[in-house]
């Protein structure tokens, strides 16, 4: 099996462009992990698809399957578009929280920078848990996937580690959830620290980086007016929020390197 790691801001998975094998689950496991496999957060598949130019599917760290990840999908658009599996620069992309739109940035005949379409994005009331006898606040939203957004003084020193995993399992999310923790830095940009469902502590979420802005704009926190700068740990991601309640994410997308996977080892 022919792998290509890439990352969109550090948010790092193994591509793989083909049909899901039967045995995904111990794929993902095993070769996601960082000491013993070749390390990711996880696996994506690029698939035929009958509905747009390609399907993507996303396999976490921990072999569950996700939705939607907005940095894996930056890295479809510059992986089908690098290796010549497609010359268009506008794609279709068929992913389990629907279709989603690419805009490729090409420089030099390879994708530099891609913009997503990511859809609606549904924000809900403020939800308070008590987490270890410490009542927190969140702002639950969907972007095809779950996140809960805790706005914070300081980001930075938030122990992600220890409160996003108890948010993640809380019976308040029966399918789990991704934990946001975002603080301000200037106007109509925050920063943003992230523990996702299935990988723990990731670099980047594009999705989360979404909800992130969402949420912002919501709670007037931010404008709708400007781009939301969302600084994460591997780099920035500008978002638009539309007026629709549609959310735009623009960002970059890397290879890292190539290999052979042989599962008979």
């Amino acid at each position: 099996m022919h792998f290509t790691k890439m990352h969109g801001l550090g948010n790092d998975y193994l591509y793989v462009y083909g049909e899901v094998p039967e045995n995904i689950v111990d794929l993902s496991v095993k070769y996601s992990d960082r000491h013993f496999g070749v390390g990711s957060d996880g696996m994506i598949f690029i698939c035929h698809s009958d509905v747009a130019d390609f399907k993507m599917r996303i396999f976490n760290a921990d072999g569950s399957e996700a939705k939607m990840c907005g940095n894996g999908i930056r890295c479809v658009g510059k992986y089908v578009y690098d290796k010549g599996y497609t010359n268009k620069t506008s794609l279709l992309v068929d992913t389990l929280s629907g279709i989603k739109t690419l805009d490729l940035k090409v420089e030099d005949g390879k994708v530099k920078e891609v913009t997503v379409g990511m859809g609606e994005v549904k924000v809900e009331d403020d939800l308070t848990l008590d987490i270890d006898g410490t009542k927190i606040t969140m702002v639950p939203v969907s972007v095809g996937n779950p996140h809960a957004v805790i706005f914070v003084e300081n980001a930075e020193e938030e122990k992600i580690t220890e409160i996003g995993p108890k948010i993640e399992h809380h019976e308040a999310f029966p399918e789990g959830v991704n934990v946001e923790f975002v603080s301000p830095i200037d106007d109509n940009k925050v920063r943003m620290r992230v523990w996702e469902r299935g990988s723990g502590v990731t670099m980047a979420c594009g999705t989360g980086a979404c909800a992130t802005a969402a949420a912002s704009v919501a709670r007037k926190r931010c404008t709708k007016d400007n781009e939301v700068k969302v600084v994460l740990d591997g780099g920035t991601l500008s978002i638009k929020v539309n007026d629709d309640n549609t959310v735009t994410m623009t960002g970059p997308a890397a290879i890292v390197c190539e290999g052979e996977i042989d599962e008979n080892i």
